[in-house]
């Protein structure tokens, strides 16, 4: 494996939702400790499963993983996190300032920007912190998809700019006076990422042309701030023995090779690795260790006992969604799941039934127009492009707070605004104004992956509780943007999983989160089944009756409703492919 080929100190493994990054991060992981390495092994993504695939805790402190001699592990929690940082700044002044002085300091420091600062803090000690990593000879980042990493490896920069500065409000990183260590740290952060003798980066992908754009997108982002040791991993792949055995997988594995054969430009010139499709869910030491190998597995389904599944479709719940005639429709999950595909082939029928539809989404990574490559009447489309929308802020605060002050104050202003903590409120505004138009027609929104998106509903709840607690002595009436996502008649929340353990786990616990926050999903969808497609390929048809346990468990034990959506021969873009993800043909 080119990627494991003299590694250097941090190694990390990014990519598109989906295609494998945890998997690989920790079959890396312990495919270096078993050399007799001393590895760490670290999940900055904030719905980290690597705890799930090794079958024990892990959670916010480092942990020993059992069965493997020199390998610790540490899942960084944005929430957890935040309250140790925040008792680090509030605890040494609290009995020593006023009360109220004390309040506010802990008022700035309870929204969704400073979670994000206290585990950006944390990820900079692990590349600074000699006495905190010192003992391990490599550390592995398995880091959340793609859009929310790219802001993450752009954050050390982004922070040392603003700190050098030295003059604008930094409320969300405490007071001004505790700033020069996080000064320090940051800027050793930006020349450890930069260096490559000690970095490198895989980019991991699946053999498809959009996770492939993707990836390489992502390439050229990633050069851009200062990571030029990039390797390629493209992830399971079918391998050429199954393709003669069913239309099925014949199909998959001449699209497979159709896109590797138009791999990007960007990509070519990158030391390249392919790793098999395996038969099994990676979860385990066992599945690990044989994840980097070419080793045959034992099949325990013949090709001649195809899984026969019968669950309800897609369409069923379009026509349940239809039947309301307008109303907010947020498709949610983890990243690779396909919830920008779904969200597009809902949109799509509900335009063609001739209801008004706004289709969007706040994923940083998401490319709708690529999946759709069509147009309708009713259609509409858009995008929450953080960018954009922290530049449009700017502007706004700028000629309307900034409109009495003179030119000092302006200048103060405008720096007080390059914080990186602008985009956070920048978005949050852009997703509240896109929700409110579910009251004249349908809006369907494809959300950025799990962590991200529950850090924007932490900021939409942080939102809803200031103003309900402004209005709370008046008669007035009010509606937050939380207050209509926790509405079941004007909001109907899709959560969309794999039929594999990892995906279902993740899918419940953000469920968990979800009505925590009072807000009730209203349907699962299980996407690109197996099992609902006709195979005959031993290997799809061991993975189709592993699924069948998973589906039960959502049809029974976690779903009020649900649809399954098998694989398809083609990949769905474009209007006909999409359609056959609502009506599959037999």
């Amino acid at each position: 494996m080119y990627f494991l080929e003299g590694p250097p100190r941090f190694l990390f493994f990014t990519g598109k939702g989906g295609v494998g990054k945890t998997s690989l991060s920790c079959a890396a992981a312990v495919h270096l400790a078993e050399q007799g390495r001393r590895v760490l092994l670290v999940s900055t993504d904030p719905a980290s499963n690597v705890g799930q695939v090794f079958g024990q805790t892990i959670g916010h402190t480092v942990t020993p993983i059992s069965g493997v001699q020199g390998l610790d592990a540490l899942e960084i929690d944005p929430q957890a996190a935040a309250e140790v940082y925040r008792q680090r700044i509030v605890g040494p002044v609290r009995g020593v300032l006023p009360e109220g002085v004390v309040a506010g300091i802990e008022e700035q420091l309870s929204g969704a920007c400073t979670t994000e600062i206290a585990a950006f803090d944390e990820f900079t000690a692990l590349l600074t912190d000699s006495a905190l990593t010192g003992r391990y000879q490599h550390i592995i980042f398995d880091t959340a998809p793609t859009g929310h990493t790219i802001r993450l490896l752009q954050l050390p920069g982004a922070w040392s700019g603003f700190l050098e500065a030295g003059k604008g409000d930094a409320s969300c990183l405490g007071p001004l006076a505790g700033l020069a260590k996080q000064r320090t740290q940051y800027k050793a952060a930006v020349e450890a990422l930069a260096d490559p003798l000690l970095t490198r980066l895989v980019l991991v992908a699946r053999a498809q042309r959009a996770a492939l754009r993707e990836v390489a997108r992502t390439q050229e982002e990633l050069a851009a701030i200062g990571f030029t040791q990039q390797y390629l991993v493209i992830n399971g792949v079918l391998p050429p023995a199954e393709a003669a055995r069913d239309p099925l997988a014949g199909a998959v594995f001449q699209r497979e090779q159709a896109a590797l054969d138009a791999i990007p430009e960007g990509l070519k010139a990158r030391p390249c690795d392919h790793i098999e499709l395996k038969p099994f869910n990676l979860m385990g030491l066992d599945t690990l260790r044989q994840m980097l190998t070419d080793a045959p597995s034992t099949l325990e389904v013949s090709p001649d006992s195809p899984v026969a599944l019968d669950a309800p479709r897609l369409a069923d719940l379009v026509d349940d969604i239809a039947a309301d005639g307008c109303g907010l429709v947020m498709l949610m999950g983890k990243g690779g799941v396909g919830k920008t595909t779904l969200a597009a082939a809902i949109a799509m029928e509900l335009a063609r039934r001739g209801l008004p539809v706004h289709l969007t989404t706040s994923d940083p990574a998401a490319h709708l127009t690529d999946t759709l490559d069509a147009s309708l009447e009713c259609l509409t489309v858009s995008r929450i492009d953080p960018q954009v929308e922290t530049a449009r802020y700017r502007q706004h605060v700028l000629e309307t707070k900034g409109k009495p002050l003179d030119a000092q104050g302006r200048a103060l202003l405008d720096e007080d605004l390059q914080s990186p903590c602008t985009e956070e409120i920048a978005v949050f505004q852009a997703f509240s104004r896109v929700i409110r138009e579910a009251g004249q027609k349908f809006v369907v929104m494809d959300t950025a992956p799990t962590g991200h998106t529950l850090l924007l509903l932490d900021a939409t709840g942080a939102y809803h509780r200031e103003v309900a607690r402004r209005m709370g002595n008046t008669d007035m009436s009010f509606t937050t943007p939380m207050m209509q996502l926790q509405d079941p008649k004007r909001t109907k929340v899709l959560i969309v999983t794999l039929a594999e353990t990892t995906p279902v786990l993740e899918a419940a616990h953000l469920q968990a989160d979800l009505r925590r926050a009072g807000i009730e999903p209203w349907a699962w969808i299980i996407n690109t089944s197996v099992a609902a497609a006709s195979v005959r390929s031993p290997l799809l048809g061991q993975r189709a009756a592993s699924e069948l346990q998973e589906i039960q468990a959502v049809a029974h034990h976690h779903a009020n409703r649900y649809a399954v959506v098998p694989l398809l021969k083609e990949e769905p873009i474009g209007a006909e492919r999409l359609h056959a993800l609502i009506y599959p043909r037999t």
